[in-house]
């Protein structure tokens, strides 16, 4: 034996598991349950969004027959916080959660350049990647001395430079830079940050490692010119004597060339010393033999 027992829907009920989905720079998408299972007909949902920075808020209705609803809060700022209410339309019991979007990124290729009595920090345009960025916004820049222990706000700029003076010979400084923070510092991009260490030195550590490439540089290059130097110098000694056996020999064998026959004649060493061992030596000729011409 078995009976069936149907519960009376309670629109008092406040919406079940409320909880975030996802959530990015601009929007989130948060996830609901029907405050009891099956619903039967449409239900009408208010969903309040509090502004926690700027003390503002916004009123979005959602239907939905589903046991299960998913919505998207769109229009958010970049590193906001919110406060987000869900409830029937009839101003039922509430579930409520709270939801911080993420911020911009941090600024690309954060560089230092030493100068002789101050630095230099340069970076990439944030706008290149976030298009939700305007360069009148600007940056702000803070600094770490971590001999001191101190932070420091050094200033903002709409440039992707700043130039940083007054360092301490001997101190060891970090630099971040980052969107410029809204309303009252409560909104902030994401800081690249940059190690600046001195050593006693007055020098950065990137400036040192590159002072050193220098100096190696400043070796290699005059050596390597001298070795192209050298090596140049010896192909015009080597092509100034092929050209000089080159002309000695055109001389030597036009010495040799014979017109009858149309070239050169050379006797080889073997054939003329030959000759010189069978011919009788000429020594000379006496007055009292005489001479017979045939």
């Amino acid at each position: 034996d078995y009976v069936v027992v149907k519960m009376i829907p309670d629109n008092r009920l406040p919406p079940r598991h409320l909880h975030s989905v996802h959530t990015g720079k601009t929007f989130a998408v948060i996830k609901w349950e029907s405050p009891y299972d099956s619903p039967d007909q449409d239900m009408l949902y208010a969903v309040a969004v509090k502004d926690l920075v700027r003390k503002t808020d916004k009123i979005y209705k959602v239907k939905s027959r589903n046991s299960t609803v998913e919505y998207t809060i769109k229009k958010l700022e970049p590193g906001g916080k919110y406060h987000v209410i869900v409830q029937l339309g009839n101003m039922s019991k509430e579930s409520s959660m709270k939801i911080n979007t993420v911020p911009l990124s941090a600024p690309d290729a954060l560089k230092i350049i030493t100068e002789n009595d101050h630095i230099l920090l340069f970076w990439k345009s944030l706008a290149l990647k976030e298009s939700n960025f305007n360069e009148s916004r600007g940056y702000e820049i803070h600094m770490f001395d971590s001999l001191m222990n101190i932070t420091a706000y050094l200033g903002n700029t709409t440039e992707n430079f700043f130039k940083v003076s007054n360092l301490k010979i001997g101190h060891n400084y970090s630099f971040s830079v980052q969107a410029r923070c809204l309303y009252g510092g409560q909104v902030c991009g994401e800081p690249a940050t940059l190690l600046y260490d001195e050593l006693g030195t007055g020098k950065d550590s990137s400036a040192t490692k590159s002072g050193r490439a220098t100096d190696v540089a400043a070796i290699v290059v005059p050596v390597l010119f001298l070795l192209l130097v050298t090596l140049g110098i010896g192909f015009v000694l080597l092509y100034m004597r092929h050209r000089r056996l080159q002309n000695s020999f055109t001389a030597f064998a036009n010495s040799h060339y014979s017109s009858r026959l149309g070239s050169a004649i050379f006797s080889s060493g073997d054939d003329l010393g030959d000759e010189d061992d069978e011919a009788p030596m000429i020594t000379g000729f006496s007055d009292d033999v005489p001479m017979v011409i045939a």
